[in-house]
């Protein structure tokens, strides 16, 4: 057999080894999922936005092709969690009108892709703001009990793990182009504000696992590099994401003193992507600057559709779109996640 061809064999083998995502018997019954497109799942279908991706060729490689309405090629972290934690193999969104419920006990999706901690964000891109997916959460909780009864509902939502990725719109969309004219470290502070208010009030419907997302490393997405010249990252937009990143990491350090039943973590997914992004070819990725589809949409003005031009295999780029990452680099940052905080 031809080296170069062993030695391709080998590397692809070496890869599919490395990041393939530990499976824990987590004690989580049920998992929810807050925020943006990081884990819609397809909440953004039903609205009368065009904020929504349930069109080919998002999605081609999920399921045969089906266009779920998740931004990427395949899962997202929401899916990719529930699968690890062995809740379940995908996460439904709540919003679907085909929902099961059977599918209540064991949770689902409010995450709305476009949305952000500023009601500005959710209202510029027409998408559910963060106060209303808790409302979605509060009429969740009703049909729970009266599908399982109170006592039940009540120790499913006190056992269960909600995901929260915000801020990633908000840096990025609102801030970025002038919708909110303060310094960032003030806007920043405004950030982690809010977040503590929607923290609290997860808290006083019941919740006791959060883990809360960083952002992206926003600069380097395609969009992000695109607003430079599409090849740098924005190193000024990063800068904004580390700020901000590291406001929340403290502000959720001191929650264990303020409230110590309430088991909130900080989780990292700006850094695991910045690796793969700077990692070696051994990770297989050979494109880690432009989307699979449409490229590097800000420079090129062309967005993800099933007109534009695509790349004939996703797993060997880190990105999907102009803003989103593909499933694998997902289930390599997923990875990192579980081994660093679900119970062992």
């Amino acid at each position: 057999m031809d080296q170069l061809l062993i030695d391709r064999l080998v590397m692809a083998i070496l890869v599919l080894c490395v990041y393939r995502i530990p499976m824990v018997n987590a004690s989580y019954p049920a998992l929810f999922a807050f925020g943006d497109s990081i884990l819609d799942t397809g909440n953004n279908n039903v609205l009368v936005s065009i904020t929504k991706c349930n069109y080919p060729p998002y999605g081609r490689d999920f399921n045969g092709g089906i266009p779920t309405g998740r931004f990427s090629n395949g899962k997202v972290p929401s899916d990719l969690i529930a699968g690890a934690l062995k809740i379940k193999d995908t996460l439904p969104a709540y919003n679907d009108p085909k929902l099961d419920p059977k599918e209540l006990p064991t949770g689902v999706c409010f995450a709305s892709g476009g949305s952000g901690l500023d009601t500005l964000t959710s209202t510029f891109l027409e998408v559910i703001s963060i106060a209303d997916q808790l409302k979605m959460f509060k009429e969740y909780i009703g049909k729970l009990t009266a599908n399982v009864g109170q006592q039940n509902a009540s120790e499913i939502i006190s056992k269960s793990l909600v995901i929260l990725s915000a801020a990633n719109n908000d840096i990025a969309i609102t801030f970025s182009l002038g919708r909110r004219p303060i310094p960032f470290p003030a806007y920043s502070n405004l950030l982690v504000d809010w977040t503590s208010s929607f923290l609290k009030e997860l808290y006083a419907l019941g919740v006791r696992h959060v883990w809360a997302f960083s952002t992206l490393t926003l600069g380097c997405l395609p969009g992000g590099r695109g607003s430079v010249g599409g090849v740098l990252c924005n190193e000024a937009v990063n800068a904004f994401a580390v700020e901000f990143n590291s406001n929340l990491e403290k502000y959720v350090t001191s929650i264990k003193t303020t409230t110590p039943d309430y088991d909130v973590q900080y989780v990292d997914v700006y850094n695991p992507l910045r690796n793969i992004i700077s990692s070696s070819p051994v990770s297989g990725f050979t494109n880690k600057i432009n989307g699979c589809c449409g490229g590097n949409a800000v420079a090129s003005g062309e967005l993800c559709t099933s007109l534009t031009g695509q790349c004939t295999d996703t797993s060997t780029y880190v990105f999907w779109d102009f803003a989103h990452p593909t499933q694998r680099a997902y289930e390599i940052i997923v990875s990192d996640i579980i081994q660093k905080h679900a119970q062992q």
